[in-house]
């Protein structure tokens, strides 16, 4: 979910509009594409301005340019389902992976945070005046007190933690899809990223681990995530899940691996490397 690309991104956009600008606009947490009759696949919206595509916009945000073309956020409202011209579809981000271009879906994750903070800060949280953009920056100010908010991120941790040539993958007790993960959580407030990981692991598994090391990062715009992954290896306790979180833990090998997550995500990563750093090729 990185653009890989020429993107520069931006808060103003330029006085002189670039050709077919890239829309990524969204009814609710619905993305307006183009539906390519007979394939799984779908085209992001083009025109100079948005009104020629029949859509009308509550609220726009100036995103940057990719490859030379201006991109916009675009909120059509909560109505999800609102009609819309013909050709055009919406569907869910988590749904078109890979049946888009890689570069624009990263920009969609993108797209739809910026779209869900404008939602969230339409007034004050401190005065209940109503906000305004800020030149020049990402962010919106009280027209009363002065109060200024930017865009939220969430830190999360997500750990691969290994035990000789096993690997800790565990059933989430509240996710539909019934897959094994690594273990993840959010960092709470005044905690380093190392203190989460130790935390996260001894309240939903209760074991110790060492050896803490940073992997790779990855934005996650469900609905505002930054994942910080990180490798670790098994230091003391056997497994002990707390049910509330945890459905099911249990150390894995390469050639017992049971249904894991899809490419799309940093948790298949640290999967795929642990996978690698055992002699077998991860399977799609």
């Amino acid at each position: 979910m990185e653009v890989r690309g020429q993107f520069i991104g931006a808060v103003d956009p330029p006085e002189s509009p670039t050709p077919l600008a890239w829309w990524f606009a969204f009814a609710g947490d619905r993305l307006v594409l183009e539906e390519r009759r007979g394939e799984d696949y779908f085209e992001l919206p083009r025109a100079v301005e948005v009104t020629a595509l029949g859509l009308t916009p509550l609220a726009q945000h100036y995103l940057g340019q990719l490859d030379g073309h201006d991109c916009w956020a675009i909120d059509l409202g909560m109505d999800t389902y609102l009609t819309l011209p013909e050709g055009f579809t919406t569907k869910q981000l988590r749904g078109i992976y890979r049946k888009m271009d890689d570069d624009l879906f990263a920009l969609a994750g993108r797209a739809i945070q910026i779209i869900a903070w404008g939602r969230t800060h339409r007034f004050c949280g401190q005065c209940g005046a109503a906000m305004a953009p800020v030149p020049g920056e990402r962010a919106m100010k009280c027209s009363a007190c002065g109060l200024t908010n930017y865009p939220r991120l969430s830190p999360a941790v997500i750990v691969q933690v290994t035990r000789g040539d096993q690997l800790l993958l565990a059933r989430n007790a509240n996710f539909p899809a019934a897959f094994y993960s690594v273990i993840a959580g959010f960092v709470e407030a005044g905690e380093s990223l190392e203190e989460t990981v130790r935390r996260e692991l001894r309240e939903e598994v209760g074991i110790e681990v060492e050896d803490i090391r940073y992997f790779a990062s990855q934005p996650w715009p469900f609905p505002n995530s930054l994942m910080l992954g990180f490798t670790a290896k098994w230091a003391a306790n056997e497994i002990a899940i707390d049910p509330r979180e945890i459905a099911d833990a249990a150390w894995f090998t390469v050639d017992n691996l049971p249904n894991i997550p899809p490419s799309l995500s940093i948790a298949r990563r640290l999967i795929d490397d642990f996978v690698a750093q055992h002699g077998a090729e991860s399977a799609e």
